[in-house]
């Protein structure tokens, strides 16, 4: 996302359809803004039969994306996880849809006050390069599981990644549900600057910066994942040799 406002083409297709899918999105959520428990489990269903079965031929785009990548890294940093998730959130759905008491003062008694979770709308999410699968099923599950539709801008430097996913939520979920944004910087840019109910961001700390920069424009409520050093403590109690293998392991994975 280095281009600037400048070299945005407002010519680009890609560019050209954000708004109206933003707009499809959006008038799709309002006809049905409080979709139940059963709903969702069915995208998300659908989400795990999708992955489950598509194994290979994701490990073969995210291999061609790197110019040759483990097949074995794939399914343990990108697949499991993303079926894992899945698993943990049909799990937790009725409970976290479950509204939450809350103690009321004297001067409102005997009134009584619950919080009621209500789905947000539309979900941004800006998917970086290096996990590229997990990076975008890992925020999904989330939103699709708290009732949201999902627009998903898949990074420039894995384009065959992002052409699969494309095709293959296609297969389960309409574009007013989930819908794959693919291009390069400018497209990024123009995506962060939709007016969307919520924008999550992975990536580095500069390019974090911009994103919420462009949200706060449309004082969208932003979530930024961003990049660091990876710092670790050892404590006194800990062989040095242990956290020594453990630490490398975790910073070359």
């Amino acid at each position: 996302m280095q281009a600037t406002a400048a070299q945005l083409d407002p010519m680009n297709p890609e560019i050209e359809r954000l708004q109206p899918l933003l707009e499809r999105q959006r008038r799709a959520f309002q006809a049905a803004p409080y979709p139940d428990a059963a709903a969702r489990l069915q995208w998300l269903d659908a989400l795990q039969r999708l992955l489950a079965s598509n194994q290979q031929a994701i490990i073969e785009a995210i291999s061609t994306d790197f110019g040759n990548r483990s097949a074995d890294e794939t399914r343990l940093a990108e697949i499991m996880p993303s079926l894992h998730g899945i698993h943990y959130a049909r799990r937790r759905l009725r409970k976290w849809m479950k509204p939450s008491r809350r103690s009321v003062g004297l001067a409102f008694q005997p009134a009584s006050a619950r919080v009621l979770y209500q789905p947000l709308g539309v979900v941004g999410i800006i998917v970086p390069w290096n996990y590229p699968l997990y990076l975008a099923i890992g925020p999904l599950i989330g939103a699709l599981a708290a009732g949201n539709r999902v627009m998903l801008k898949m990074s420039e430097s894995t384009p065959a990644t992002g052409q699969l996913l494309k095709d293959l939520l296609a297969q389960v979920f309409s574009e007013d549900q989930v819908a794959v944004v693919l291009g390069e910087a400018d497209v990024g840019i123009a995506f962060s600057r939709l007016p969307f109910n919520h924008l999550l961001f992975t990536g580095s700390t500069s390019i974090g910066r911009q994103v919420m920069r462009a949200a706060a424009d449309n004082l969208t409520p932003v979530t930024l994942e961003l990049g660091g050093k990876s710092p670790a403590i050892v404590s006194t109690s800990v062989p040095l040799e242990d956290a020594a293998e453990r630490i490398a392991f975790g910073k070359t994975l």
